[in-house]
Formats: structure tokens, C-alpha cells, sequence
């Protein structure tokens, strides 16, 4: 391991693989993943039974805590910190993928229709079988997104077609389903459609530690699909055609990057709703905090997500039990105004650098 610079006249730390990391990427990493472990210490004791981390600490080094206080911290808080934190990591994660796919800072699940063909998936299971179990619905979610990635493949045909064609056809998608899904919910029962409302906005109510073993395995896998992925999209960012010239396989990578993307935003929707805009949001922000591609962009990427959702589940927490507030909602209040703050520094950063 040894410090380089790269062709921009960046430093970077060059490893004896042959990989190389921009230290101002590590170090925004390392500031990140700072952040959201402070995050998630103030997330313990947000809530309306008192205790906190000094509590939590008492707990793991084998000392005993009141009922109340135990369940609070290991059965609600706890729970929702992790699923929150892989949730928001894999929406973000998702969107910076498809947005070098698309070469569209815009391009999220949502846009792309893969969320709503699982959230249509999953209605229509509820809607015909309540009862359906969770491992159903997951599958159920799996399959939704999947049919519409395959259907996104087969209409824009060719290697050759571009990433705008994708996402427009993307969008018509999404916007059908869209219709699709607020049919069922106006025709379905009373007690069925307020029940997928709440859904639809977010959760993480019905976040448990069942739920998040299922979740762990494809989280697991997330840094290998990085270190896997992250090349491809490093050429996908240059177009198509540079992405070819540079050997870039794009018959069979897109497809991956798309399967992959999938996985991701099924298993968020199926764990806590759909997080709309957070795939556009956590991009950007991290692009914000420090400029990456490739593997780096999407890892900066990922955690800003986790943040993003953490910190609005804190919120939600800190406001009160008085006034309760979708997961979905809080992500936009935060996400929104910090995303708002970051484009007009950028903004005055380019005006001042000219």
C-alpha cells in the first residue's frame, strides 16, 4: 500500500491488488460511517420510556435491566436502527446504481418502476390472499420488480439502446402500475386498504429481528456486489459507447446491474414501504460530500442512505408518540432540505471557482 496520485492530481492510496482509493473518499467514508454510529447511539434514547446507550452498554456487558426498559431498547429501538440503517442503505445503493446506468442524476427505483411493480405485486397477494406469509410477500415483491426489469429489457431492446430510453420507459411503467395501484386501493375493503395506506407511506412499526435475519443475507452480499458492480458503472458513466470501446460487456452487465437493483429495492419495500425520493437523494448528497465514481460512489452512496433513514427515524422518535409520522415523510423533511442546501453551495462553488 502505498500513496499515489491519480491522473486528476488527486491523492489517492494505491493497494498492492491494484485497487486504489481517493483518500478524500476514505476519509468522507470514515466520516460517514462516524456519523452513523452517533446517529444510531442518539436513536436509543429517543422515545417515551426513559433509557438510553449508557443502558444498552449496562445490558451487553451482562447486568440486568427493568422490564420496560429492555423491551424498549432490544424489542423497538434496536430493531428499528438496523432495519432503518439496511433499508436506506439499499434504496440509496440502488439508485446510484441506476442512475450511472441511466446517466441520469434523477433515475431512481421508483423511476424506473422496479419499486412499483413490487408494491403492486404485494398489493395484489394482500388484496386476493391476506393471510399470505411474510416469506410470500417477499417473494411476491421479488417478482414484481423482476417482471418489470425483464419487461424494461425487452422493450428497449439492444445493447446499443441508450440509458434515457430505459428511464422513459421506466416511467411509463411506473405510471401505469401507479394507476393500477390506486385502483385496488379505492376497491378494496376498508380495513385492507387503510392497512396498505399506512404501508405505502413507510414504516418501520413492524420492524423485529425475524425480519431483519431475513433481510441480512442480501445486505451481507451488498459489498460484494460493489466491489463487482462498481467497474461496470464506472464505464457505464462515459455512455455506452465509450463503455464498449472500453470492453465493457453491455449485453450482460446491464441485466446484472438491473437483477441486482432489484433485489435491493424489493427487500426495502417488502421490510418498510417504499422510500420515495431517497434513491435520488442519498446519490447526490454523498456526491455532494465528496465527489466519487465507481466503488467509491456507490458505497458513499449506501451509507448516506442508512443516515438519511436513521435520522428520520430518530425524528420521528424525538417529536413525540403524540404525533406519529411515516418513516417515508420524515425522510423527505430531512432529505429535501439538505438536498436543497447542497445544490446551491455547489452551485456557488462553481460561480466562485469561475
Amino acid at each position: 500500500m502505498r500513496r499515489d496520485r491519480a491522473t486528476d492530481g488527486k491523492p489517492i492510496i494505491r493497494l498492492t491488488s491494484g485497487l486504489q482509493i481517493g483518500e478524500g473518499n476514505l476519509a468522507a467514508g470514515l466520516g460517514l460511517i462516524a456519523l452513523a454510529l452517533a446517529l444510531a447511539c442518539l436513536s436509543t434514547g429517543l422515545g417515551s420510556t426513559e433509557t438510553g446507550m449508557p443502558d444498552l452498554l449496562h445490558s451487553l456487558a451482562g447486568g440486568a435491566l427493568p422490564d420496560a426498559e429492555a423491551y424498549a431498547l432490544w424489542n423497538v429501538r434496536l430493531p428499528r436502527i438496523v432495519l432503518g440503517f439496511m433499508a436506506g442503505w439499499s434504496v440509496a445503493l440502488a439508485g446510484a446504481m441506476l442512475q450511472s446506468l441511466a446517466r441520469n442524476p434523477l433515475a431512481d427505483p421508483g423511476l424506473f418502476g422496479l419499486s412499483q411493480g413490487s408494491i403492486t405485486m404485494i398489493m395484489l397477494l394482500l388484496v386476493f390472499f391476506p393471510a399470505a406469509s411474510k416469506l410470500l410477500v417477499a417473494f411476491a415483491a421479488v417478482g414484481g420488480g423482476l417482471a418489470v426489469a425483464l419487461l424494461l429489457i425487452g422493450l428497449v431492446g439492444g445493447e446499443r439502446s441508450s440509458g434515457l430510453a430505459i428511464l422513459l420507459m421506466g416511467i411509463a411503467i411506473e405510471t401505469m402500475l401507479s394507476a393500477l395501484a390506486s385502483v385496488l386501493l379505492l376497491y378494496t375493503p376498508a380495513e385492507t386498504s387503510y392497512a396498505l395506506s399506512d404501508w405505502l407511506a413507510g414504516s418501520l412499526f413492524h420492524a423485529d429481528w425475524q425480519l431483519i435475519g431475513t433481510f441480512a443475507p442480501l445486505f451481507c452480499v451488498t459489498p460484494i456486489g460493489i466491489f463487482l458492480i462498481g467497474r461496470a458503472l464506472s464505464a457505464y458513466d462515459l455512455g455506452n459507447d465509450m463503455a464498449m470501446a472500453l470492453g465493457e460487456p453491455i449485453a450482460r452487465s446491464r441485466p446484472l446491474v438491473l437483477g441486482f437493483a432489484v433485489l435491493l429495492s424489493s427487500a426495502a419495500v417488502t421490510a418498510v414501504g417504499p422510500l420515495t425520493f431517497l434513491g435520488v437523494l442519498a446519490p447526490q448528497l454523498a456526491g455532494y460530500v465528496s465527489p466519487a465514481i465507481g466503488r467509491a460512489r456507490l458505497f458513499l452512496s449506501a451509507l448516506t442512505g442508512g443516515i438519511l433513514v436513521v435520522g428520520a427515524d430518530a425524528l420521528t422518535r424525538g417529536i413525540g408518540a403524540d404525533m406519529p409520522m411515516p418513516i417515508g415523510l420524515a425522510v423527505t423533511l430531512i432529505g429535501v432540505p439538505l438536498f436543497v442546501v447542497a445544490l446551491r453551495l455547489q452551485a456557488l462553488r462553481k460561480m466562485h471557482s469561475h
